[in-house]
């Protein structure tokens, strides 16, 4: 695949954070590497998004590929975790993200697994500009990133479609979420290299529904997710002290 174009400026992107992550660009398909936590948190994560998605757009989630026809954004997409499982379900993918390198990691993987999909190094407010819509949005871990919470939630409600949906993961800002998504994963466990995350940029979620509504969104479920270490898995749970999900639709 060619080499993404320079990406636009944006005022909701922090070139800190861009850097922070391109750093680690090769490691994303790594399952003992920097980004294992992801590769442990993905399942949980695509089992939820394949039930919301199935019952939003009246689909079979029994089924191999079911949402052929379907179009997906994942934003922030990173070197593509999300976005491939998406493929595989039959979601028409665009990962995008405001690392080039990132991209570069994605794409190069993407050819290897024989998949169909497209990555862009692309900001949510250039694609809107382009006036690109997807029935789904993906923004998993990424509002805890970005420099302008309300300006890119906006954005991203605006890429779409009418009767779309977009969810929305992220980490509560919480002494829960301080002690064991920042001190313990980062320090203690070495989950993630230290300063992956500022604790003071979590969100809580009453603060990402008033954003969401604030966007033109209504938020219709808050869904917890949690660690077990006995089974060393996450699992969807009611405690939204530390991980959560939002499922919003316009």
């Amino acid at each position: 695949m060619p080499h993404p174009s320079p990406r636009p400026a944006s005022h909701s992107v922090d070139e800190s954070e861009v850097a922070k992550f391109s750093a680690l660009a090769a490691e994303w398909w790594d399952p003992n590497g920097k980004f294992r936590p992801l590769h442990i948190f993905n399942p949980v994560r695509i089992s939820f998004i394949r039930e919301v998605a199935a019952s939003h757009f009246g689909r079979d989630s029994r089924a191999l590929r079911p949402f052929e026809g379907l179009s997906l954004l994942d934003i922030g997409c990173g070197g593509g975790l999300l976005s491939e499982p998406m493929a595989r379900q039959g979601f028409q993918v665009l990962g995008a993200d405001a690392s080039e390198k990132n991209i570069r990691t994605a794409e190069t993987h993407a050819e290897g697994s024989g998949l169909t999909l497209t990555y862009r190094a692309m900001t949510a407010e250039a694609l809107v500009d382009e006036g690109q819509s997807f029935d789904l949005v993906l923004n998993m871990e990424v509002v805890e990133h970005v420099a302008d919470l309300p300006g890119f939630l906006k954005s991203c409600a605006s890429l779409i479609a009418p009767g779309g949906m977009m969810i929305v993961a992220t980490l509560n800002r919480t002494l829960k979420s301080l002690a064991l998504a920042k001190f313990g994963a980062e320090y203690v466990l070495r989950w993630l290299p230290p300063g992956t995350h500022d604790w003071n940029r979590f969100v809580r979620p009453d603060e990402l529904q008033a954003c969401l509504e604030e966007a033109g969104l209504q938020a219709k479920r808050l869904q917890g997710v949690a660690f077990d270490p006995l089974r060393w898995e996450w699992q969807l749970s009611p405690d939204t002290g530390v991980n959560y999900m939002i499922v919003a639709t316009r």
